[in-house]
């Protein structure tokens, strides 16, 4: 019985180390996904900014949010958290397009 319990340890560690792992590697997804989001959003503050259109459409944003919650529903992600994140970026991306203006 007493050598059962470092095997499980072992594996418990073993497992640990994989999930951990994973985790790093949707992270580093995370951020490199946030990058290419930011360039184009960018790109679409300057073309805003040259045109003379409001840094925020709420119509669009709208639309977005509710994608989103589908999405989420579909990964089963909690969708509230789901658009938290997304109005966190919104805010975030409609600052960078005031700064265009």
């Amino acid at each position: 019985m007493t050598d059962r319990k470092p095997n499980a340890a072992s594996r418990a560690a073993t497992l640990l180390k994989e999930h951990r792992h994973s985790i790093d590697r949707l992270d580093a997804i995370l951020v490199y996904t946030l990058g290419e989001r930011f360039k184009h959003t960018q790109a679409v503050g300057a073309l805003k900014a040259e045109h003379d259109l409001p840094p925020s459409d709420p119509t669009r944003e709208a639309q977005q949010i509710a994608r989103l919650e589908d999405l989420a529903n579909q990964a089963n992600l909690d969708p509230e958290f789901a658009k938290s994140f997304l109005n966190f970026i919104i805010q975030e991306v409609i600052q960078h397009h005031k700064k265009y203006q």
